[in-house]
């Protein structure tokens, strides 16, 4: 059976636009369109739509506002469209907070070289959210559970039991949350892309403002978007958060979030070690800025001494960064099936045999903590 979907445009001929592409995936049905927000509102709880396009900017009541309501009355994946602009990705902050799952460019140019290509992102990136209506149905703001709770470790114990490889690395995990490794860190290292902006959020606001180690971040996201999701992280968060600049220097309690459409590599040795900022026109790279790359510039400045996290994502930029950093002695954990938007990037490093642990979201800043503390 398709998915079901519901466009909402002010355009009329972006409405048409967008139907025409995703009708062309027999996965897909687009069953109605709304002009407003409004009428978004009334026919998601009318027509209980799988997935929602939406536009931000609409006259009776605007894009957020009516992912508010939905979320609030009919519960349902939005996928918003946003203008790169700064304006625009406030906007799109705010509205993937207030719980739309993932945005696209409106200007399908500034995603794909033709449109062909852009037709078959949108079809992907549309099917790919549809296929988790449990997940958001059920979503709800993330409280850290205490690290050593029963809860925690029933919760940890069940959800990686089904991908783990023996019940020797089953039982390592059922210690992570009471006893840390104690293995030596340096750095911690995220990647992520579809549904990265809310789980980042979730794990960054709980950690503390001493926390021990620097944060380096690659979170797949357009130049226009990062500086202003940086911004927001760091309103909300006690660490500090940052867009990284060429020449940064790697701080405890420092997070450098990966500028958009450049790539971020770790240069220097282990007691000095600095970020560098490189333009990348290669057609070669499809991810600017790659999680592959970053990671690999971990590896070999950090070592083993690095503790590297994939979050939710579509594609499997990291596997070869964690790839790397497996093979000098790096800690690599993954987010966990069930409370991932897609199960793409942290599938493929659970797949490739690279993931010490696969972790709930919930559960994340809990036993990172727990993890880098040595205690």
């Amino acid at each position: 059976m398709a998915y079901k979907v519901l466009v909402v445009d002010d355009s009329s001929f972006f409405r048409r636009r967008v139907t025409d592409i995703l009708n062309k995936d027999p996965k897909l049905d687009v069953i109605d369109v709304a002009v407003n927000g409004q009428e978004a509102v009334e026919k998601a709880i009318l027509l209980k739509p799988d997935i929602i396009t939406m536009d931000i900017e609409m006259p009776v009541l605007n894009g957020i506002d009516a992912v508010k309501q939905i979320m609030a009355k009919s519960p349902t994946a939005i996928l918003m469209f946003s203008s790169l602009t700064h304006q625009g990705a406030n906007a799109t902050i705010e509205a993937l907070e207030a719980g739309a799952v993932d945005f696209l460019p409106k200007k399908f140019s500034e995603i794909a070289q033709n449109s062909d290509e852009a037709g078959s992102l949108l079809r992907q990136r549309v099917i790919e959210i549809a296929r988790k209506p449990g997940f958001i149905k059920s979503r709800t703001t993330v409280r850290p559970l205490p690290s050593n709770s029963i809860l925690a470790k029933e919760r940890l114990t069940s959800n990686t039991s089904k991908i783990t490889p023996s019940s020797a690395s089953i039982t390592k995990e059922k210690r992570v949350l009471t006893r840390s490794s104690g293995k030596e860190y340096k750095l911690m290292a995220i990647g992520t892309s579809t549904g990265g902006p809310v789980a980042l959020q979730n794990i960054l606001v709980q950690l503390e403002q001493n926390f021990p180690l620097p944060i380096i971040i690659v979170q797949h996201m357009p130049a226009a978007f990062t500086a202003a999701f940086a911004s927001r992280l760091n309103t909300l968060c006690k660490i500090t958060v940052k867009e990284a600049e060429n020449g940064d220097v790697l701080k405890p309690g420092h997070a450098y979030l990966a500028p958009g459409g450049r790539q971020m590599l770790i240069t220097g040795s282990e007691s000095s070690a600095k970020i560098k900022i490189l333009d990348d026109d290669s057609p070669k790279i499809t991810f600017k800025p790659s999680v592959d790359i970053s990671f690999g510039s971990a590896a070999k400045t950090f070592g083993g001494k690095v503790l590297a996290v994939i979050l939710t994502g579509m594609g499997s930029d990291g596997k070869e960064g964690a790839r790397m950093l497996k093979a000098k002695g790096a800690s690599v954990w993954s987010q966990d099936e069930q409370s991932c938007v897609v199960y793409g990037m942290p599938q493929a490093i659970d797949k490739a045999g690279l993931s010490d642990l696969s972790v709930p979201l919930d559960m994340m800043a809990a036993s990172m903590v727990k993890e880098v503390s040595r205690g």
